[in-house]
């Protein structure tokens, strides 16, 4: 009798244990499905954004200025921005004046600020001359690196990792805002986060502003952008949606969420592919997320996703 007893409760525990184990396979299972869900309908959202950049009608073309639009499906809600790479700050091309003032803003201490300018500039410079508080190969070996500077161009913004003295606060801070694509010293204007105009040198903030709400005004209004209204020796229109990155974020009615940033260029090559892609990750940062209540200030346009179908 003692046997069967021992016997029935073991078989009591292993089915508890298999039901928990079943019943978080199935949560696990159902986690992925939405995830994968979310994901799929943030990667519409990248297409969407493709069409409507090469929309024939020029009033409803999407503006690559750093504005929001939103769309309204079935079971979800996305968010995409669009940036264009010709309004960021190019870290192979921005003279020392520039990077100054873009590091004048950064989450640093100001002594650390012109020590990441020099070691940018050593880092991409072809010689092996040390700035002021710059860096070269002695300076990283003295840091316990095993690496050295490249003395060449940075190839993608997240090289910015290996730069010493850059940590991921500041990387995290000068994202969005530097570029390796738009291969210009200058940026342009008329296309420029309001985020990149502060960063200019010798632009005055009222200004910064009005232009700012004159530019979402004529979006929101279908008319043409405004032109910079100083100026700055650089072109308003050239390389405007040439290069642009496009991010994606989708919040589904299960709570589950999915966000994308992707870097896109025109492309000659075939008429079917008008786009080729340059570069495609997935964004985790809650920070980064296109629903907060500065982000929902970009916010130009909102559709029902049959809207852009006509």
């Amino acid at each position: 009798m003692v046997l069967v007893l021992w016997v029935l409760s073991l078989l009591i525990i292993m089915a508890g244990s298999f039901a928990l184990s079943m019943r978080r396979e199935a949560a696990l299972i159902s986690v992925l499905k939405n995830n994968a869900h979310a994901k799929a309908i943030a990667e519409s959202g990248i297409s969407l954004a493709e069409m409507m950049l090469l929309s024939p009608e020029p009033s409803k073309v999407w503006r690559a200025d750093g504005s929001i639009y939103e769309i309204k499906a079935s079971d979800a809600i996305i968010r995409i921005r669009l940036q264009s790479e010709a309004g960021k700050i190019d870290i192979n091309k921005a003279d020392q004046t520039t990077l100054q003032s873009l590091m004048a803003l950064a989450p640093v201490d100001s002594e650390q600020q012109g020590k990441l300018v020099d070691a940018i500039l050593d880092w991409r410079d072809a010689d092996n001359l040390v700035r002021l508080d710059g860096a070269e190969k002695e300076e990283y070996q003295e840091a316990g690196l095993n690496y050295q500077p490249r003395n060449k161009p940075f190839e993608s913004t997240e090289e910015l990792q290996l730069v010493l003295g850059m940590n991921k606060k500041v990387l995290a801070w000068l994202d969005p805002l530097v570029t390796i694509y738009s291969n210009q010293p200058h940026i342009n204007y008329q296309v420029a986060s309001k985020e990149v105009l502060q960063a200019m040198p010798g632009l005055d903030a009222g200004l910064i502003d009005s232009f700012v709400i004159m530019r979402m005004q004529s979006a929101k209004n279908n008319l043409p952008a405004p032109p910079f209204p100083l100026n700055t020796g650089s072109s308003n229109t050239a390389g405007q949606n040439d290069i642009v990155t496009l991010v994606s974020e989708a919040l589904v009615d299960d709570e589950s969420r999915a966000m994308l940033s992707v870097v896109i260029t025109k492309s000659n090559i075939n008429e079917k592919t008008p786009f080729q892609i340059l570069k495609w990750q997935p964004v985790t940062s809650n920070n980064a997320s296109l629903y907060t209540a500065t982000m929902s200030e970009l916010l130009v346009k909102q559709y029902a996703e049959p809207e852009l179908n006509n």
